[in-house]
């Protein structure tokens, strides 16, 4: 169900990818890096918090793989300290289930943000609406697909690396 909705999604915004499908498990950025060979910084993660602003919604962060949200960062995005969704409350207010949570076709009260961290990638691989699967796009098409309200700077850790040589 996670992947046909974000299928159905993506296409009708003139998206013509494919949603990569597996057969175990790619619900941590290190499964996912290993199902779509990539390094695991590209795996777009989607952080789940409950949102300050209203209760009964969701703030949802999609970061590098190598990101670390910060609390002070978050606070002066949002308001309020982090905090993460309970796994009780991730399907409830996500749609989708622990692991496959992603930016696509979410339900109304839930605010989508891409953090600072993906800006240095071409492309990235979020996940497709399953613990299962994930979607190769474009920063650009991540962007428009996504519906983000915008761009947050609340993540630390990946800007430390050394550049790649």
């Amino acid at each position: 169900m996670g992947t046909a909705r974000v299928r159905e999604y993506l296409l009708a915004r003139g998206w013509s990818g494919e949603i990569l499908e597996f057969e175990e498990s790619s619900a941590t950025v290190e499964l996912a890096a290993a199902k779509v060979g990539t390094a695991p910084e590209r795996i777009a993660k989607t952080l789940a918090f409950y949102d300050p602003d209203n209760s009964d919604g969701a703030v949802l962060v999609v970061a590098a793989g190598d990101a670390k949200v910060n609390s002070g960062r978050f606070k002066r995005r949002f308001g309020a300290k982090p905090r993460m969704l309970q796994a009780d409350d991730v399907e409830r207010l996500t749609g989708y289930p622990v692991g496959g949570v992603c930016p696509f076709a979410n339900p109304a009260g839930t605010r989508v943000f891409l953090d600072e961290s993906l800006r240095r990638f071409e492309s990235v691989y979020p996940a497709g609406g399953t613990a299962k699967s994930a979607v190769h796009l474009t920063l650009a098409e991540l962007e428009a697909l996504s519906g983000a309200e915008g761009w947050a700077d609340v993540s630390l850790g990946w800007q430390d690396e050394a550049p790649a040589a």
